[in-house]
């Protein structure tokens, strides 16, 4: 006896080292069943070199050893912001977020509702089995009042874990979506009309029509305890009862296939991006990307001295990011931001090892300054250098009396300036002066009555600098 193998998979799956035609799921689970459906289908319409399916977080999170498609991973319940992502991105391929009823319907809930709330361009799967799978049988948001689990001994109970989630209900409650259906496979008649729900979610991306939701419920024997004909007689009496079988919305012929908009480079992306009538950045490969961090404490213009010196490398035509982190607290508490200025696009704002570290407070100073790259240089007030602050010889330290100067300028509050005027005294960014100082008054737009200070205070800076850093 010869079985059909089943199309749109890998010829064999490479996992662990070996080579295998077997998956990793449980006897009598949903998963493989609708693996083979969603990928025959995709076979069918000619649509495997245009699909990117987002594996989940969860049982099926192996699922890209199987898919004979575009694959691409995504945290827990991030799937459709992964996918909404390709979709923008990739305005002509076919985008699939898979997912469990764990990970859309409680992690992820929000995320999911956004996309479809949107009408992302995208078919969702969730494959529900009132569980949680893979960690060991934990309630999730669809376990059934009364259903057993690791985390709920006794049986659901509405007044304390509240009712199972409707999603499918859910998403029928917004305007956007144009296809909601929710299909079972614990048999074969649920099977094959599960085939049928199935293609034509995929019709539906193939036409660009709009945002399709799938709701699959399925067996999990393993977790539940019992055999797959088991399983499947529970999800076809107990899961349907609370679950019931349907299309909720098919508003798909109607439905005018959207223009997707041409893909834009980064340099255009960024280029439509800009605040303030800032420039466009010019792309040059022969610019040195800088990387600093500005750390202390709220109230002492740490943020408002980032802003300033990526202000400035955005008038340079720099391609710039500023990313800032700080507590609850208005005044007083721990506050940092990291900054990028470069001649190419920025992939990522974080900044891990400054090339530049700017401190305005000795607990900063003692957390950041072992993070430095060795040859990079330290901005910092004299006054929180103390005797037991931690010394390095492969890093230039400016301590700058940036409080004394600001005072003596009648500024007590802008010693930041006095710390801007000493990098771009030493060329710590590689940006002209006159982009500092149109910056620096850019910064007090809304209190033109402090630009004329802070000029002081900078012009203190500099002339510190010129006495005090001769070579």
């Amino acid at each position: 006896m010869s079985t059909k193998r089943t199309v749109g998979m890998y010829a064999s799956f490479d996992r662990s080292g070996t080579t295998t035609r077997a998956s990793h799921y449980c006897a009598g689970c949903g998963h493989g069943i609708l693996h083979k459906l969603v990928t025959e289908a995709l076979v069918e319409l000619g649509l495997q070199d245009r699909t990117i399916i987002v594996n989940p977080i969860g049982c099926a999170v192996f699922g890209y050893y199987y898919w004979d498609v575009g694959n691409i991973g995504a945290a827990h319940g991030r799937a459709p912001a992964v996918a909404t992502a390709l979709n923008r991105t990739l305005p002509g391929a076919v985008v699939i977020a898979y997912q469990g009823d764990g990970d859309l319907a409680a992690i992820g809930l929000n995320c999911a509702l956004q996309a479809a709330n949107r009408g992302e361009r995208m078919v969702t799967f969730m494959v529900n089995n009132c569980t949680y799978g893979m960690t060991g049988g934990q309630m999730s948001p669809t376990s059934l009042i009364g259903q057993r689990t690791t985390t709920s001994p006794l049986g659901r109970a509405a007044a304390t874990e509240g009712y199972p989630l409707h999603v499918s209900e859910l998403i029928d409650r917004l305007r956007a979506p144009v296809y909601i259906a929710r299909c079972s496979v614990a048999d074969t008649p649920r099977i094959l009309q599960t085939r049928k729900i199935v293609r034509q979610a995929l019709e539906i991306q193939r036409d660009g029509k709009g945002y399709a939701f799938v709701e699959v419920l399925s067996p999990c024997p393993t977790v539940a305890g019992t055999d797959p004909l088991q399983a499947a007689r529970f999800v076809a009496t107990e899961m349907e009862q609370e679950f019931p079988l349907g299309i909720f919305r098919d508003v798909s012929g109607a439905a005018v296939p959207s223009t997707p908009a041409p893909a834009m480079s980064l340099t255009e992306l960024f280029a439509g991006c800009h605040e303030r009538d800032l420039p466009a950045p010019r792309p040059d490969p022969s610019v040195t990307e800088h990387r600093l961090i500005f750390a202390g404490s709220g109230g002492q213009g740490i943020l408002s001295l980032g802003l300033c010196v990526v202000n400035a490398g955005a008038m340079a035509h720099r391609f710039t990011t500023w990313y800032p982190t700080y507590g609850p607290e208005q005044r007083g508490g721990a506050v940092s931001c990291s900054l990028v200025i470069g001649g190419q696009p920025v992939g990522a704002p974080t900044v891990e090892h400054p090339d530049v570290l700017v401190c305005m407070t000795a607990p900063m100073l003692k957390q950041f300054l072992p993070l430095v790259k060795p040859g990079g240089m330290v901005f910092c007030d004299s006054l929180i250098v103390e005797s037991d602050t931690p010394l390095r010889h492969d890093v230039r330290i400016i301590a700058v009396p940036a409080t004394e100067l600001a005072a003596a300028a009648g500024f007590a509050r802008g010693a930041n300036g006095a710390i801007l005027a000493a990098m771009f005294y030493t060329n710590a960014t590689g940006l002209p002066e006159q982009v500092f100082a149109d910056a620096r008054d850019l910064s007090f737009r809304r209190k033109p009555d402090l630009i004329e200070l802070n000029r002081k205070v900078f012009a203190s800076g500099l002339a510190w600098c010129r006495e005090n850093l001769k070579g």
